[in-house]
């Protein structure tokens, strides 16, 4: 069958495209737009040559043998430049799936937030070798944040290969990513998206906020590396862009100016009136307060609590339902949430061991929002009498559940535009935030989410995202019972029941 020889210009015309596109990128590739138009364009000509000659296609394919000529040679042309096209395309818009058992590749809805909202642009340049280990989870995961946003440029380099580029920058060892934006540099030497994701946030701001924690009252350090330490939670706020440091309000006479928050977490020895009365003016003139107050210690602010009209109840929070499973019935794993800012990306469950609850008087706090953020199940209650007594609920002194056990509070009326606007959450326990558990499941994410609020990074809210690293299954005594009954008693009394019948089945043979 011979060619149209009225339609062998648009195969023409599609083979010039192509070439074109392909000449054109290779000179400029920053105009990705043309360059796309012009192989689009040529792979539809392509297309439209192949349907109109769908005849000759097929003839020549099924030829024994094909002669020498133009025709032959426009085919094999036709079929080279389609599929050369394809790959190109392919490779500048590929559409990727993620099918890692715990979504290793796939951006959280928090890095999405933090990559649209990029101020400029950022070279990210990772100093690494093929065969290093983390090569592969580099260009992975920033493969993923290229195609997030077109802020993002990222170079790999050999260090072995061009040693002069490795000590301008001063590296001393491999895996290492540097991130420059706007005069700032960040490095960081692990690809996890929490390193990754941090670097992008301080490397692209020109200030830190300020975090302060009250000392003098004997919480947990900041510098402890123990168990009941502080130095996790301070890593992952620095990680996040947070300047953290420490204030003593018995020393000061004012929380210092450009705190973009102050936090209260497990102090053990009251808190004087006239360091409350700091705090207060400091919310007052629009500050903002993260209060973590741990059971049965001598703390006591409620003074300072009851002018906005909270506080914390008595007793401690036992859960016969939302616990850990096999756990003390005071470990809340807690899986209620309340809509808001701070949980609405919350996936998973909280830890809070040995915690109190909130209340709130709505006559006293008339003038303020307040959102219960986490609850007990219905099968809770605040236990009075931990020691005195068996752990069972006692109407007459116990208070039923579900109870709150944590809250944020925002003044109802909007303050004048250039004002701050204060803002308030108290949450009954403080272990929940140390090295013991802050990695817990669930727990660094309520945990920055609270900061990111707090600090008016509405649309930058810290992230706690995925690392590769397991994370065990946790069940609530439920579903431990209902998994028990299942592999227990179901699963053999099943096989055993199975095998009877087989056997009856072949003894009758």
């Amino acid at each position: 069958m011979e060619m149209n020889l009225k339609t062998i210009p648009l195969g023409v015309v599609g083979i010039a495209l192509a070439v074109a596109g392909a000449v054109g990128y290779s000179l400029a590739p920053e105009k990705l737009w043309l360059v796309t138009l012009m192989e689009g364009s040529a792979l539809l000509c392509l297309i439209l040559f192949g349907v109109v000659h769908f005849g000759s296609l097929k003839a020549f394919s099924t030829r024994r043998s094909t002669r020498m000529g133009a025709n032959s040679l426009l085919m094999i042309l036709l079929f080279i430049s389609i599929l050369a096209i394809v790959n190109f395309l392919a490779a500048r818009h590929s559409i990727r799936w993620d099918l890692s058992e715990n979504q290793n590749f796939s951006l959280s809805p928090q890095t999405h937030r933090v990559l649209r909202n990029l101020p400029r642009e950022v070279l990210v340049t990772v100093f690494t070798r093929e065969k290093d280990p983390g090569y592969q989870s580099y260009k992975e995961r920033l493969d993923s944040y290229r195609q997030a946003s077109s802020k993002i440029t990222v170079e790999f380099v050999d260090p072995e290969r061009q040693p002069k580029i490795a000590q301008t920058y001063g590296i001393s060892r491999t895996d290492t990513a540097v991130f420059e934006s706007g005069g700032h540099t960040v490095r960081i030497t692990s690809p996890s998206e929490v390193e990754l994701t941090g670097a992008f946030i301080r490397v692209s701001q020109d200030s830190k906020k300020r975090v302060l924690f009250l000392e003098g009252h004997g919480e947990p350090s900041l510098d402890d590396r123990e168990r009941t330490g502080l130095s996790a939670a301070r890593e992952i706020l620095v990680k996040q862009g947070y300047d953290v440091g420490t204030v003593s309000l018995l020393k000061e006479t004012a929380v210092p100016d450009h705190t973009a928050i102050l936090v209260v977490a497990g102090p053990r020895r009251p808190v004087i009136i006239e360091e409350q009365e700091r705090i207060h003016s400091y919310v007052e003139k629009g500050g903002h307060l993260l209060l973590l107050l741990d059971p049965n210690t001598q703390a006591d602010l409620n003074p300072l609590l009851k002018r906005w009209g909270m506080g914390v109840g008595p007793g401690s929070l036992v859960d016969l339902q939302d616990r850990l499973a096999q756990g003390d019935l005071t470990s809340l794993l807690v899986r209620t949430f309340t809509e808001h800012e701070i949980t609405q990306d919350l996936s998973a469950a909280v830890l809070f061991p040995l915690a109190r609850h909130i209340t709130f008087d709505e006559q006293v706090g008339a003038a303020w929002d307040y959102v219960p953020l986490a609850r007990t199940s219905p099968n809770s209650w605040a236990e009075t009498d931990l020691k005195g007594r068996v752990v069972n609920l006692n109407e007459k002194e116990d208070i039923k559940g579900p109870l709150p056990m944590a809250a944020a509070l925002t003044p109802k009326v909007i303050p004048e535009e250039g004002k701050p606007r204060p803002a308030i959450v108290v949450i009954g326990n403080s272990t929940f935030a140390t090295n013991a558990f802050v990695n817990f499941p669930g727990n660094s994410d309520f945990f920055l989410h609270t900061a990111g609020w707090l600090a008016e990074e509405r649309n930058m809210m810290a992230i706690a995202p995925k690392d590769s690293a397991l994370r065990p299954f946790t069940p609530n005594p439920l579903q431990e019972r209902a998994l028990l009954y299942l592999q227990v008693i179901l699963l053999p009394a099943t096989m055993f029941i199975a095998g009877i019948m087989v056997w009856r089945k072949r003894r009758r043979l």
